[in-house]
C-alpha cells in the first residue's frame, strides 16, 4: 500500500537519514528539499526514491557527504570546476551560484562541472539561472552502469545523459526543458518495477537484445546476470544528442566519458556537466528578445487543442501545476519505495515509520 506524506514530513525524514549517512544537518536539509522538489514537480525518479542508492554510494566511499566544489581555472568567463563526489544536489548549486555570477558580470559564462556525484534532476539549476533572468543551457553525461542502447545496437553503453535549457519569459513562467536523452529516464524504470508496472512498447529491449514492457530488465540482473537497456528517444535523433551530451558533459568537462565493463555492485552514480549562461540583458538583444520570445509562446498557446488535451502547454507547465497539486493532496511514495528508504536508514541506524 502507498504511503502519502506531506512536503515538509518527506523532507524531515529524507533530512535524518542523509544526516546519519555523514552529512551536516545544513547539507543534509538542502538535499533532502532539493530531492523532495522533484517529488513535488511529478519527477519521482529523481526524488526520495534515490535515497537508497545514496546511502549505499555513501557507504562504499563514491559519495562523499561535506564535499564543495572545487575551482579548477577561472578565467571570469570560464570556469572549470570539480564537484569531489561531493552530493550533486550541493556541488551543482555552488557551480551555478559561480556561473550565474559571472553572466551578470561578463555577459556569458561557460562552465564545465566534473566528478560531481548524482545531480538530480537538472531542470533544477535551469530554473535557478532563469529567475536571475539569465538563458541555460545543459549537457550532462553519466557515469555509472550503462544502461541506454545506442541506435542500431543490442545492449546498453551509456547512461540516460539528460539536456536542459531554460529561457526567462519577461513577467510570466519561464520555459523549461529537461529531459533524458533515452526515452525515458531509469529512474522512471524503477519506480514502474517497484509498482508492478508494465511500460510502453519501444522503450527498452532485454537482455538479449529484444524489444519487452518488462522494467525490471534495467533494475535487477536478469538470469544470465546481465542486464536489458532502454532505447534513445526520436530513434537516431535522440542518440545523437545522447552522443552530444557524453562529449560535451563527459569528455569536455574532463570528467570522462563511459568506456569499460559494467560493475553492477558498484552504486555510485557520477555526473559531468557542461553549462553555457547567457546574460540577453549584456548581449544587445533583451528587447526585442522578450517581445519575440511572448509572442511566440502566445501564437503556440492559441491555437486549437487537440482532441485528448486540456491546453496547448510548454515545457515547464506541468511541473508547476504537479507542484501546486502534490503541495496540497501530499506525495504519494509506493510501498516498496518506502520499504527500501526504511531499510536504508537501518543501514545507517535510522528508524523510519513503516
Amino acid at each position: 500500500m502507498q504511503k502519502t506524506l506531506q512536503a515538509t514530513e518527506l523532507r524531515a525524514q529524507a533530512a535524518t537519514v542523509l544526516i546519519a549517512a555523514g552529512s551536516s544537518p545544513e547539507e543534509a536539509a538542502s538535499v533532502a528539499a532539493n530531492l523532495v522538489l522533484a517529488n513535488l514537480s511529478g519527477h519521482d525518479s529523481h526524488g526520495v526514491g534515490m535515497l537508497p542508492r545514496y546511502v549505499d554510494a555513501v557507504l562504499e566511499g563514491g559519495l562523499k557527504p561535506n564535499s564543495s566544489v572545487r575551482v579548477v581555472l577561472d578565467t571570469g568567463s570560464l570556469l572549470t570546476l570539480d564537484g569531489q563526489r561531493g552530493y550533486g544536489q550541493i556541488v551543482g548549486e555552488q557551480a551555478m551560484a559561480l556561473g550565474i555570477s559571472r553572466a551578470h558580470t561578463h555577459g556569458s559564462c561557460i562552465m564545465t562541472l566534473a566528478n560531481a556525484h548524482h545531480l538530480g534532476r537538472i531542470g533544477h539549476f535551469a530554473e535557478m539561472a532563469v529567475a536571475q533572468g539569465l538563458v541555460s543551457l545543459h549537457f550532462v553525461n553519466v557515469l555509472s552502469r550503462p544502461v541506454v542502447a545506442p541506435f542500431g545496437g543490442a545492449d546498453g553503453r551509456y547512461g540516460t545523459n539528460p539536456c536542459c535549457i531554460g529561457v526567462p519569459l519577461n513577467g510570466r513562467d519561464p520555459f523549461v526543458l529537461d529531459f533524458a536523452t533515452s526515452r525515458v529516464a531509469q529512474g522512471k524504470m524503477r519506480v514502474a518495477y517497484n509498482e508492478g508496472r508494465r511500460v510502453e512498447p519501444g522503450t527498452l529491449i532485454d537482455e538479449h537484445g529484444h524489444p519487452t514492457t518488462d522494467p525490471g530488465v534495467v533494475v535487477v540482473p536478469q538470469s544470465n546476470g546481465l542486464f536489458g537497456a532502454l532505447l534513445a528517444f526520436g530513434e537516431h535523433k535522440g542518440y545523437g544528442m545522447a552522443v552530444a551530451c557524453e562529449l560535451l558533459g563527459g569528455a569536455l568537462t574532463g570528467g570522462g566519458t563511459w568506456h569499460k565493463p559494467t560493475d553492477p555492485t558498484v552504486r555510485a552514480v557520477v555526473n559531468g556537466m557542461l553549462s553555457i549562461l547567457i546574460d540577453p540583458a549584456k548581449l544587445g538583444t533583451q528587447a526585442t528578445f522578450e517581445q519575440e520570445a511572448l509572442a511566440f509562446i502566445d501564437w503556440l498557446t492559441a491555437g486549437p487543442v487537440a482532441p485528448g488535451f486540456d491546453a496547448v502547454q510548454i515545457a515547464g507547465d506541468p511541473e508547476r501545476a504537479t507542484r501546486a497539486q502534490r503541495q496540497i493532496e501530499g506525495i504519494a511514495v509506493d510501498a516498496q519505495t518506502w520499504q527500501e528508504i526504511v531499510a536504508a536508514g537501518h543501514k545507517v541506524g535510522v528508524t523510519l515509520p513503516n
